[in-house]
């Protein structure tokens, strides 16, 4: 018996990257999966977002474990797309269980340079998005009776980020809004968490602006990337960290392990969190 077995888990963002983690660690642990993504070209993203095909590419992996899937493009800045997408997930799985509310965007500009659209773009997609999420299969879970919600929000949910205040400002409302609906839902036995990536290594890491960051100016590369990864984490040989740490630290928070646990942010930054600031002396190996 898996840790989700019987289970059904619903996932926005999750045709690549850090939401196919999280399919694939659910689904390695029993449950069904209710896979969520745009499949559109966000306007103020820099890199490209999931399309179909990612998205189908996340079913067919999911199929591999034996679990079943259900693919669904939905955009979390519609409410009538993602009720849809739990209307659909209750008609053909019969039930929803768990929720992972991952869909992101990321980009950079200085606050005072960034335009309306960056600005309403990133708060619709990354704080919005997870509280249409959310409202979107609350009435099923209270119906149930049970449930388990997990919202993503990042280490810069707890700090700064140079050049990029919109994300860091939706990411720390993620987290006032997870305890809101932790204690909100508390009294009909449904747990909502927070996790808190540290710097992963995905396409929303991979492009020339993200680089550039790591560099420290322009002309980055994914060399001076994977370099930086090191000096952002504290743990000994923690680079630009794998989605599966994230998703196995959410598939913890859902799970009966956590049965007890609600309200909670947890960070999985490989220690950056300890370090105020970077780590100026990384041991690689």
């Amino acid at each position: 018996m898996g840790l989700l077995e019987g289970k059904v888990a619903l996932i926005t963002g999750a045709a690549r990257g850090q939401g196919r983690a999280h399919a694939l660690a659910y689904a390695r642990e029993g449950a069904d999966i209710v896979a969520v993504d745009i499949l559109e070209q966000v306007a103020t993203s820099p890199y490209p977002t999931g399309s179909r095909d990612d998205l189908d590419e996340t079913a067919r992996l999911v199929k591999d474990t034996g679990s079943r899937v259900i693919a669904i493009g939905a955009d979390v800045r519609s409410s009538e797309q993602l009720d849809e997408a739990v209307l659909r997930a209750r008609e053909e799985l019969g039930r929803i269980d768990l929720v992972t509310a991952n869909a992101g965007i990321w980009n950079t500009a200085p606050f005072w340079e960034m335009s309306e659209q960056q600005w309403a773009e990133m708060v619709d997609i990354n704080l919005s998005g997870v509280w249409r999420t959310a409202k979107a299969v609350t009435p099923t879970l209270i119906e149930q009776g049970s449930g388990s919600i997990v919202v993503t929000s990042s280490v810069n949910g707890l700090e700064p980020g140079r050049n990029f205040a919109h994300y860091a400002a939706a990411k720390h409302g993620v987290i006032g809004l997870m305890k809101n609906i932790a204690l909100e839902l508390a009294p009909h036995g449904i747990r909502c968490n927070a996790v808190c990536p540290g710097a992963i290594d995905t396409p929303m890491t991979h492009w020339q602006g993200a680089y550039d960051i790591f560099h420290g100016g322009p002309g980055g590369t994914i060399e001076d990337q994977r370099a930086s990864g090191y000096h952002f984490h504290a743990l000994r040989g923690a680079g630009m960290l794998d989605p599966s740490v994230i998703a196995n630290a959410a598939l913890w928070l859902h799970s009966g392990m956590a049965s007890a646990v609600t309200g909670v942010t947890v960070p999985v930054d490989g220690g950056h969190l300890l370090m105020g600031g970077v780590n100026t002396s990384p041991i690689r190996l």
